[in-house]
């Protein structure tokens, strides 16, 4: 299963409320890339794909396909703001290794 944190789930659907027309959700993925192999992947989507997995966290719809939930089973979605700057952060007990840039990973 994949969370998100009220937190994250509120600035999510901030965005999400600027969007005209209105996307039905989000979709959380892992795509091949980066320095070690993996990224993770955020965008909106009009309706979820015959083979996701739909999360529902207090009416924010979540799609997650069937090869990223292997990878992203037990992972959490934040948001972080800091000095260095904000956005959302996965915490996810999968990942081996990432690189120097943070935002790639291996598994």
């Amino acid at each position: 299963m994949v969370a998100l944190t009220e937190i994250a789930v509120g600035k999510v659907r901030e965005i999400l409320d600027a969007q005209e027309p209105k996307p039905a959700g989000l979709r959380i993925s892992v795509v091949g890339g980066g320095c070690s192999g993996f990224s993770y992947s955020m965008n909106f989507e009009n309706a979820p794909g015959m083979l996701d997995k739909t999360y529902n966290f207090d009416g924010l719809k979540v799609f997650v396909d069937q090869a990223s939930l292997l990878y992203l089973d037990g992972a959490e979605v934040d948001y972080v703001e800091s000095l260095e700057g904000s956005g959302f952060k996965f915490n996810n007990p999968n990942v081996k290794s990432t690189c120097g840039c943070g935002s790639s990973f291996n598994v």
